[in-house]
């Protein structure tokens, strides 16, 4: 990805006149391969400037597949500035625009600070959820987690189904027993959720999905909860085994009985640049990842004898123009 790291920093640097900074290990991989090309990329201190980069930071520009886009939502603990994504991995749900269109794209979006009749870009605020983690009922300190897709609990390699108590607001609403349960956001319906039979949820819906995974159960069906939900997921004392937490599927952790996680809506959403708008988009993805809806046109009746039949699906690549 370097190459096109050079070419997007060369373009912010001398076209538009954007300072561009870069994480530490990329900034040490440009000193590395572009330390004359690229002098004028800045970095910053992670551990001193890592509370406080929304000060400072404009925008980001995130290239490569959802899982920067992931790494730029957990860099973010609160107020996350808005985001652009351009498509270099291999599914790409997360990135609508394309590498090839970054400088229109670019150009689009810094004149919008600037509107007229013929300017300006969508921007969909993609719900996050707070994770607080709890052992035996005391809040762990440090362990607030800003998660974009889902929460994942599951019962790691124990051979026992998972026990998890579900509340919310102290109220138990019920008990999962099975390999797990997701809390994920409209975001993340398309990621783990959809695999594990949760419906799919356009981002700008205000809900809060509940997927058991492997539930032994027949009638445990996944449920949407309103983005007031406050939900506590816990590991009852009673439970044979334990339990492990991921966030965005990273900083993977054991829950013993008696540990607990409380889920919320989190007051920072991340705002993320749109290619069209955000249904547009949304629609493009689920048919350009997932070929969702994909068939054989009917044949209708006066050419039932032909074999002039067409695969029918709509926001295909070439429609991204």
């Amino acid at each position: 990805l370097l190459p096109h790291l050079r070419e997007v920093s060369k373009y912010l640097w001398h076209e538009l006149g954007m300072q561009v900074v870069v994480e530490p290990a990329v900034d040490v991989e440009v000193g590395t391969y572009f330390s004359k090309d690229l002098d004028f990329v800045k970095t910053f201190d992670a551990k001193k400037d890592a509370k406080k980069l929304h000060e400072f930071v404009d925008f980001i520009v995130c290239l490569g597949g959802d899982g920067v886009v992931l790494h730029a939502s957990n860099m973010f603990p609160k107020a996350m500035p808005p985001l652009i994504s351009f498509n270099l991995g291999s599914l790409g749900f997360l990135t609508n625009h394309r590498h090839e269109d970054h400088k229109m794209d670019l150009q689009n979006m810094c004149n919008s600070c600037y509107p007229t009749p013929l300017s300006g870009v969508f921007v969909t605020l993609r719900m996050r959820l707070e994770v607080q983690m709890f052992r035996q009922g005391v809040a762990v300190p440090g362990k607030t987690v800003q998660v974009l897709n889902e929460v994942c609990l599951d019962r790691g390699s124990n051979s026992h189904l998972c026990m998890i108590e579900c509340y919310e607001r102290n109220r138990l609403i019920t008990k999962v027993q099975g390999d797990g349960l997701l809390i994920s956001t409209p975001t993340g319906s398309t990621a783990y959720s959809v695999s594990a039979g949760g419906s799919i949820v356009h981002p700008s819906v205000p809900a809060i999905l509940f997927t058991p995974i492997c539930p032994h159960s027949l009638s445990f069906r996944p449920v949407l909860l309103p983005d007031s939900a406050e939900l506590e997921l816990k590991v009852p004392r009673s439970a044979r085994g334990t339990a492990w937490v991921s966030f965005d599927g990273k900083k993977r952790e054991e829950l013993l009985q008696g540990d607990s996680i409380k889920v919320r809506m989190s007051e920072y959403p991340m705002p993320s640049i749109n290619k069209t708008d955000e249904t547009d988009d949304w629609f493009k993805s689920l048919v350009r990842c997932l070929r969702w809806n994909e068939r054989l046109d009917q044949v209708p009746f006066e050419d039932t004898g032909s074999n002039n039949r067409r695969l029918f699906a709509s926001g295909r690549d070439d429609d991204w123009m």
